[in-house]
């Protein structure tokens, strides 16, 4: 079992101390830099937004990205079974068509 390492992440000019696992710090990383990313996009150019306002819009914009993606994900599973159920239903005829 590996142990937490801490690691230093700056997230809209602060920074942040997380523990991770060894193998996720690259992970950690990106992630971090993407919620960089996307609270400087949400601030835009008013520096004196409330951190906590910005910081929730940004969540909020990811969660919505994320899911999104989930059901993108979801109906590219539903097309794939009813393939899978095609294919499976053509094959059983074959198999069973008298030789």
């Amino acid at each position: 079992m590996s142990a937490n390492e801490p690691v230093s992440v700056h997230i809209l000019d602060r920074e942040y101390t997380v523990g991770v696992e060894p193998e996720e710090r690259s992970s950690l990383m990106a992630a971090a830099k993407l919620l960089d990313s996307k609270m400087r996009e949400v601030r835009g150019g008013n520096r004196m937004a409330a951190v906590d306002r910005v910081a929730v819009l940004a969540a909020l914009n990811l969660a919505h990205e994320l899911q999104q993606l989930r059901d993108e994900r979801g109906s590219r599973d539903r097309e794939l079974a009813r393939a899978l159920d095609d294919l499976h239903r053509r094959l059983d005829e074959v198999l069973d068509a008298p030789r």
